[in-house]
């Protein structure tokens, strides 16, 4: 009995993280069009979403958002990000 209650929880564990993981990758895609929110955790979310996009389109749109960020953290965050969107387009 106690084998079971093992695999029914390791399998609960893995199905909240995976549907964890699917809610997470939802909301950073969505969270793109939050770079300019005024919720500070919206606009990280969306740095996050754009470091995984590295496009011409993106690093433009950073360079725009790292003139108009007052949040040194959120402002340093970003630089970083186009760094490395940057990086990437050199390659």
């Amino acid at each position: 009995m106690s084998r079971r209650k093992d695999v029914a929880a390791a399998m609960g564990f893995a199905g909240g993280l995976l549907v964890g993981l699917i809610v997470w990758s939802q909301q950073t895609q969505k969270s793109r069009r939050n770079l300019f929110s005024s919720i500070p955790l919206k606009r990280l979310a969306a740095l996050g979403y754009l470091r995984t996009q590295r496009t011409i389109h993106n690093a433009r749109l950073l360079r725009d958002y790292i003139q108009w960020e007052q949040n040194p953290r959120l402002k340093k965050t970003g630089e970083f990000v186009l760094r490395t969107v940057e990086a990437s387009l050199d390659d």
